[in-house]
């Protein structure tokens, strides 16, 4: 579904992803790990077609990104980006209709308003419909831009694919888990998505496979429960740690100290 060679990216003269190979099979959940400086959010950019490096080659659905048509590709795959505008002097209902441009000119159909109010529904943010978005809290702010992607790939298309950075900034322990379960069941019904995250045990819980990365280059890429043990964690890390098994989902639990 997508693959990517042998892919770099240098910025001023610094290298930041040094020769990795990926690919992302149909229906698989995927999460992006390593510390601060790992080149995870610059990696997924470059999946996401946003950053550009001469010979780098990614391949979505058997086409180059520039072989697509560029109103035809935002139906396919929708990126969720860490940075987001905190000011936008509109209502909640109208920023997660941002993300149905792609589907109208004018005036949103029945179609765009049902995914908007779809995609409301699987972030918690219907009470805040007609709230100003400025007026919201940080939280609240990145469940309604969680709820703008979703809603733009609330279509018929098949095998389309989300890119997540950092998804889970500024939420409670209760968003965070229903999120990640909406992410799966949206896998699970043969998308995919790719994930940066920074909690390796909610890592270990919910996606199909791991990249982990550090200073630029690929550690491993594997299943959690082959990427997550107490060597590979506490070298990449730098910090010791204990591995022991979930008592309630038999995953991988990671315990830093």
């Amino acid at each position: 579904m997508l693959q990517a060679k042998d892919i770099s990216y240098n910025k001023n003269a610094f290298n930041i992803i040094d020769a990795i190979d990926f690919e992302c099979n149909q229906g698989e959940l995927i999460g992006i790990l390593g510390p601060n400086g790992a080149g995870k959010s610059s990696f997924l950019s470059i999946l996401a077609n946003e950053f550009h490096q001469k010979g780098n080659q990614v391949i979505f659905k058997n086409n180059e990104y520039k072989k697509w048509d560029s109103k035809e590709l935002p139906k396919h795959k929708a990126k969720f980006s860490q940075n987001n505008n905190s000011d936008i002097p509109l209502k909640v209902f109208d920023v997660i209709m941002m993300g149905r441009y792609p589907y109208f000119d004018n005036n949103p159909s029945q179609d765009d308003e049902d995914a908007v109010l779809y995609s409301m529904k699987k972030t918690d943010t219907e009470s805040l419909s007609n709230f100003e978005y400025n007026h919201l809290s940080g939280g609240e702010k990145q469940r309604v831009h969680l709820a703008r992607v979703i809603a733009q790939l609330e279509n018929r298309n098949s095998n389309k694919i989300l890119f997540l950075d950092e998804p889970l900034n500024n939420l409670d322990v209760l968003h965070q888990h229903n999120f990640l379960k909406y992410i799966k069941e949206f896998t699970n019904r043969g998308n995919s998505a790719l994930v940066v995250l920074h909690d390796l045990n909610l890592a270990a819980q919910f996606t199909d496979k791991i990249l982990l990365l550090k200073k630029g280059k690929k550690v491993c890429f594997d299943s959690p429960i082959n990427v997550l043990t107490q060597e590979i964690i506490s070298d990449v890390y730098n910090y010791p740690c204990t591995l022991t098994t979930n008592p309630i989902t038999n995953h991988p639990l990671i315990i830093f100290g």
